[in-house]
């Protein structure tokens, strides 16, 4: 995805415009009884181990042109895992090569360890994800939900990122946050607190998934905060039973698992519960 300038900016020094892109999005399911549950839990733990988080983290990595410094990476018991790494702009000098003031900016650099002005325009560029898998523990309901957050400090933008994460993850609600802070200067000293052209966090995101999800905006123009929510128009009960097939429920039971579902759903993607809500099935 193309991130579209401003203009060409000449820069006094390093860009120090942080972005910052948070990626929060939840996949549904019904699983019928304990062990169905138990057994959901477990699925997602596997399918989106710290392991393969790592690998997904990477790949961000390479889209958005960073490069990795650093990876901790832990799976929690019972469930759940993380993931964070250390990215910079630059490439990363080996120990003994000396840092320019062209990789470290106009940074103020310390005499007794150079090394240290690395770390001064690092420190707000990491990437780092965890996950929440749990279920309800009467009414079947499921859920798995990942925060990732990719912030970045410099040219590079989080925001090519963006559909690989959706393709990924395939959520079935998405909530996404993008928020540009700080500020640039020109050579002549004039403050730039934004590079590049956005509306919408929808701008960046491809026609194909903008087709699939019901997208609602909630920006803040004047402090660059940027916020879309994302839910999935399209909707079929055999995508959201795990352990049960639909062919073995009764056609009571089916409509009762999908007003559930769609409460579920509803309530995590405006954000409040609903005691009692007409869904249109």
């Amino acid at each position: 995805m193309e991130i579209k300038a401003i203009k060409k900016l000449k820069l006094y020094g390093f860009n120090n415009l942080t972005k910052t892109l948070s990626f929060n999005m939840y996949d549904i399911c019904y699983a019928k009884t304990p062990q169905h549950r138990h057994s959901y839990i477990e699925y997602i733990d596997e399918e989106y181990s710290a392991e393969r988080l790592t690998n997904i983290l990477t790949e961000v990595a390479n889209i958005i042109g960073a490069n990795i410094l650093n990876i901790a990476k832990q799976d929690y018991d019972p469930q759940g895992a993380s993931v964070t790494m250390l990215i910079s702009e630059e490439p990363v000098n080996q120990p003994g090569e000396p840092v320019t003031s062209e990789e470290c900016g106009e940074c103020e650099l310390n005499s007794e360890s150079k090394s240290e002005a690395v770390v001064c325009h690092l420190d707000k560029s990491h990437i780092t994800v965890h996950t929440y898998p749990e279920s309800h523990p009467d009414e079947g309901i499921s859920t798995f939900r990942a925060d990732i957050d990719v912030s970045t400090c410099g040219h590079i933008s989080p925001l090519k990122a963006l559909n690989f994460l959706i393709n990924t993850f395939q959520p079935d609600i998405t909530a996404i946050d993008y928020r540009v802070r700080g500020f640039t200067r020109d050579v002549n000293g004039k403050k730039y607190f934004i590079d590049h052209k956005i509306n919408s966090i929808q701008n960046y995101i491809s026609s194909e998934n903008r087709d699939m999800y019901q997208m609602i905006d909630v920006n803040v123009y004047q402090e660059n905060i940027f916020h879309t929510k994302m839910l999935l128009k399209e909707f079929d009960l055999d995508n959201y039973l795990f352990g049960t097939a639909k062919k073995e429920l009764m056609a009571g039971e089916k409509k009762k698992i999908k007003q559930r579902l769609k409460k579920e759903m509803a309530e995590i993607f405006y954000g409040k519960n609903i005691p009692k809500v007409n869904l249109k099935l």
